[in-house]
């Protein structure tokens, strides 16, 4: 989608295209909406009443072939009240109705109700997020299942700085939040851990990501540093597991990092715990939470961003082999804490614990956030609306529903207690990766296992199961399966307080 910035002066009616004209309730008419008005001989003005367009949200009358102009259709809509008003979400949902409407181009007019060339930004950011397609794989697509809109324009009164806000940030937003899709949309026969390092590995070359650096550490790196608990989830694999490592200095040298740490398992099966066969072509989406560090990582790179950001996935595939790990085994993690695999389709906290241990010791970090699709009980408890948030520090909780409400993922924190410890101890080990049966608590034992790989680091897990993919979806800005969650959220939590 290719977006652009323009003046919101009428010039001969426009072009071609689908005009947008939101109405708000009880504000005066923009200038565009006048000028239509005038050259269509009234006809704007009265199909809106006849319609009965007065501002309300949900009402909306659409007039094809405006005489006077060359505009192919215009659509005046209501938007409620000024105060009210979402450009983000009201750029998706005029994206998503047009896209496939045969047009080309789309003009949204925003001039004339004191909206800001970064509320303008903000509904090109809508736009892109609400017009992503994943059909790399269809070769058999209609042509009127394609869709034809290929241009949006948004007009403003300050082209200038909104084209500006939207280099600067919200472009690189969409880019970043579509790449994580895009990862979590690839079949497990393209993305797997060896191809997955080298799709991040491209970063460093690529324009918009210059100045990344990113490395890889294979299975005898990992074996070197003791990173038992990870390779132990990929061990009944052919594919060999990878640890990956980006980097990026935009902050003051020798400011400790931040940093953003994902679950990548590329493939799930549950291992020699077999998930049940219904549903499993969804465990190619388990890299989710490493899919959100990778286009968090790309946002933060396009962007410059002024702030020592490392982000590290790791990359494994759970698979039955006869070289699988068996419930039962125990496994040393990189901390020296032993950990009984009670069962291996808990492997995801496996993965992670020693890829927090790494950034710990590794990097110093000041603070650490991690992301995954860890357990089905977050989706009991929240569904498909919130992830779950865990953590260690109140500052860092605050920060992150902070950052949640500017960037649109929303959060809710759960607690963390020594109480739940208990569900995980073991008898045979330091702990064991699952709860006592019939506990519950899933959720917060997961998180209080993570917790033993994070010392005294300020730190945040984030639970994103019900977030990552979802069925449906009634937000523009989503499409019905991968959703990039985290990926906006992340990068929003270290512009609002890292930088600098």
């Amino acid at each position: 989608m290719k977006v652009s910035f323009i003046s919101p002066e009428i010039k001969d009616g426009q072009i071609k295209s689908i005009a947008i004209l939101p109405v708000f309730k009880g504000a005066k008419l923009s200038n565009a909406y006048k000028d239509y008005d005038k050259l269509s001989k009234k006809r704007v003005s009265s199909a809106a009443k006849a319609g009965g367009v007065d501002g309300s949200a949900g009402k909306s009358v659409q007039i094809v072939g405006p005489e006077g102009t060359k505009t192919n259709r215009l659509l005046v809509t209501g938007c409620g009240k000024l105060a009210d008003f979402n450009a983000e979400k009201f750029g998706a949902q005029v994206t998503k109705t047009m896209l496939m409407s045969g047009e080309t181009t789309l003009i949204i007019h925003l001039d004339g109700h004191d909206l800001t060339p970064t509320d303008a930004a903000q509904a090109a950011l809508g736009a892109v997020l609400a017009a992503y397609r994943f059909d790399k794989y269809r070769t058999k697509l209609a042509a009127d299942k394609k869709p034809s809109l290929k241009t949006v324009k948004i007009a403003v009164e300050n082209p200038a700085q909104a084209r500006k806000a939207w280099n600067n940030f919200y472009g690189p937003v969409g880019e970043g939040t579509n790449i994580a899709r895009d990862l979590v949309m690839e079949p497990a026969n393209k993305l797997y851990p060896t191809s997955y390092a080298a799709r991040i590995k491209k970063m460093e070359t690529q324009k918009e990501t210059m100045g990344l650096k990113v490395q890889i550490l294979g299975e005898a790196q990992m074996a070197k540093l003791g990173m038992g608990a990870l390779l132990g989830v990929g061990q009944g694999s052919p594919r060999a597991s990878q640890l990956v490592i980006m980097k990026w200095s935009g902050g003051k040298k020798g400011t400790k990092p931040v940093c953003l740490v994902g679950k990548g398992v590329t493939f799930d099966t549950g291992g020699i715990s077999l998930k049940p066969g219904a549903g499993m072509w969804d465990m190619k989406g388990d890299m989710g939470g490493s899919a959100a560090v990778v286009g968090a990582m790309h946002t933060i790179a396009a962007r410059k961003a002024k702030a020592n950001v490392i982000g590290i996935v790791g990359l494994v595939e759970n698979m039955p082999d006869g070289k699988a790990q068996n419930p039962g085994d125990i496994v040393t993690s990189m901390s020296g804490q032993t950990i009984e695999v009670q069962n291996t389709d808990a492997e995801g906290r496996l993965v992670l614990a020693d890829a927090l241990w790494y950034a710990k010791e590794k990097f110093k970090p000041k603070a650490m956030v991690n992301l995954a699709t860890l357990t089905g009980a977050i989706i009991t408890c929240l569904g498909h609306e919130y992830a779950g948030l865990f953590s260690n520090s109140d500052e860092i909780s605050d920060q992150m529903q902070t950052a949640a409400d500017n960037s649109s993922e929303a959060v809710w924190r759960l607690p963390l207690n020594e109480a739940y410890d208990k569900l995980i101890d073991s008898p045979n080990a330091d702990m064991k990766n699952i709860t006592v049966p019939g506990a519950g608590a899933g959720s917060i034992t997961a998180g209080q296992f993570l917790q033993r790989f994070v010392g005294d680091v300020p730190w945040a897990h984030l639970d994103i199961a019900g977030t990552a993919w979802k069925a449906s979806r009634t937000d523009p800005r989503e499409p019905s399966w991968a959703t990039g969650f985290g990926a906006r959220l992340m990068n929003r939590w270290v512009a609002d307080n890292y930088e600098g």
